[in-house]
């Protein structure tokens, strides 16, 4: 590989961190770990990105409505050495993510590398760049605008930047409906709506989880969908989260060995154990498109009738919508669209910005591979079957170990041919960003190898085998990243082992008796499970993984 195209340690010092948000702070914190210089420049007065909380829309920052609960449990969303406190719920309200994301910044001493209330308006090459790889950033703050030299730039803003508002899709909406329409993003809480008839378009997680809390208030509420959407809870086999029974080693290798049709089978009957969604209008077994999401309450609210669903909208009328299959709902007073975000980088020169279509723009989803120097990275645009946040911490530990000089990327040429390899024939829309999803595993172990972390469970079943078979049938927590590799944290082990310890406290706030063994059923299962470990384990190092998991469950 031509010296040319590799970062070598030298080059890099000074880095700009664009976001103090989770991956912001990941991020200014793995740049320490490397001795490296991080400046990280948040615009707003705080940290915490979208998870800290506002009841006010008019600075147009994005946020979490009010009553929002995480999708992923907190085993499977802490930095990978620094577990949640162990009273905290399994399922967190923002409140408790944005405490957690302080104590994370106090305790690795982040916030002196901060500078809030500056904007960032540009972000350009140097005219030197193809040799320095440096980078100038304009910055503004309190009205005075600043010029700043950077070896390096972490773009860490995420993917909720701008409201997706397809309004142009939805004739009469503009011109005739004469109701409110809003975004969810102007959405807090259920005041505003009391007594009202509700029409939600769209069915991710936000638009199903809004349409239940506005059941409670609203006269009525429709949940207009138009693609076959599975809802599975949180709550799965023995009260445990759903992410810890489910995003585990020893699923996601069943599923790349059983045929894709016995699986998607597999899969629909699990889901349609809980209720049947043909039943409900909700999917078909039949189909091979579908999305999935998690919410509780919505079947119940289906079941009683507080919440009806309806095909996607034709039109609107003054006062109504008339749906796809002719049907019409008189006096809507509110359409409330749930249609996701686009992301944009308007700081980014345009020679850059112009190249970025989605994620799979990006090798390995995080750098650009036009450029001459892989000296900037995109943090956290990714939509994962698991926690973006750890996510975000894994790109960010392994691009600070290539600006540190330890690890090395292909050559542009070589980084545009696998990014042209991976991308979709057909550009998507955004709204339905299917072009930003993947498989938790399958990503996180990508960027591992990149990162030299990946655990290694065959060697690990002859040396420890207690936690081989942890790694390998349990959770597939961010711990397991930091048992091998730069970074190792020497409490990983440990972390592992007593995980499910951990998602039990928060519940013992009445104990009952209980007789059984449960140390006994351990031993016995790590018996009868170590020689399917070993063949596993041996798969496992030799084949290449599967891209997704029909296991694993969203996560906000």
């Amino acid at each position: 590989m031509p010296a040319s195209h590799l970062l070598q340690a030298s080059m890099v010092r000074r880095v700009a961190v664009i976001g103090a948000g989770a991956g912001g702070l990941a991020s200014v914190k793995w740049c320490l770990e490397e001795g490296l210089e991080p400046t990280c420049f948040e615009s707003s007065e705080d940290i915490g990105g979208v998870w800290r909380y506002t009841d006010s829309t008019d600075s147009r920052r994005i946020s979490v409505y009010h009553s929002v609960i995480t999708n992923t449990s907190k085993e499977m969303s802490c930095f990978s050495d620094f577990p949640f406190p162990e009273d905290f719920p399994n399922y967190l309200p923002h409140s408790l993510i944005l405490e957690y994301l302080r104590m994370y910044a106090r305790h690795f001493d982040l916030l002196r590398h901060i500078r809030f209330q500056t904007r960032v308006l540009s972000v350009r090459k140097r005219l030197d760049f193809t040799t320095s790889g440096q980078w100038e950033v304009v910055t503004e703050a309190d009205g005075v605008r600043e010029s700043h030299i950077f070896d390096a730039v972490m773009v860490c803003i995420g993917h909720y930047q701008e409201p997706h508002l397809p309004l142009a899709s939805f004739p009469g909406i503009e011109s005739r409906f004469k109701g409110q329409r809003m975004h969810s993003w102007e959405y807090r809480d259920v005041q505003d709506f009391r007594g009202k008839r509700v029409l939600v378009v769209g069915i991710g997680n936000t638009g199903g989880d809004l349409a239940v809390e506005l059941s409670h208030v609203a006269a009525k509420v429709f949940l207009s969908i138009r693609s076959n959407t599975w809802v599975v809870s949180r709550v799965s086999k023995n009260g445990f989260p759903l992410d810890m029974v489910s995003t585990t080693r020893f699923n996601h290798l069943l599923e790349w060995l059983l045929p894709s049709a016995l699986t998607r089978r597999i899969k629909f009957r699990k889901f349609n154990s809980w209720f049947n969604h043909t039943n409900y209008g909700l999917a078909s077994s039949k189909s091979s498109k579908f999305k999935m999401i998690i919410n509780e309450e919505l079947p119940f609210c289906l079941l009683s009738g507080t919440v009806v669903l309806k095909p996607n909208v034709k039109e609107f009328t003054e006062s109504s919508a008339v749906f796809k299959d002719g049907t019409t709902e008189e006096n809507i007073d509110v359409v409330l669209f749930a249609t996701g975000y686009n992301f944009t980088f308007p700081f980014l020169e345009e020679s850059v910005r112009s190249t970025i279509d989605d994620n799979r723009s990006l090798y390995k989803r995080v750098f650009p591979p036009q450029l001459e120097k892989p000296t900037l990275a995109i943090i956290g645009l990714i939509q994962l079957t698991g926690s973006i946040m750890v996510g975000s911490e894994m790109q960010a530990r392994w691009v600070t170990g290539i600006f540190a000089g330890w690890s090395k990327l292909p050559s542009p040429s070589k980084m545009t041919a696998e990014v042209v390899k991976r991308r979709p024939p057909v550009k998507r829309n955004p709204s339905e960003r299917e072009n930003l999803k993947m498989s938790f595993i399958s990503y996180m172990d990508e960027i591992a190898v990149c990162a030299g972390v990946k655990p290694r469970v065959l060697r690990l079943l002859l040396t420890d085998p207690q936690l081989a078979l942890a790694i390998f049938f349990g959770p597939c927590s961010p711990y397991q990243y930091r048992l091998v590799g730069r970074g190792r944290w020497s409490g990983a082990r440990a972390a592992i082992l007593t995980q499910w310890q951990r998602a039990l406290k928060p519940l013992r706030t009445r104990v009952v008796d209980d007789s059984s063994n449960s140390s006994s059923s351990w031993c016995w299962m790590c018996l009868l499970a170590l020689p399917a470990a070993l063949t596993a384990g041996f798969l496992l190092s030799k084949y290449p993984q599967p891209s997704w998991s029909p296991w694993a469950g969203p996560q906000v």
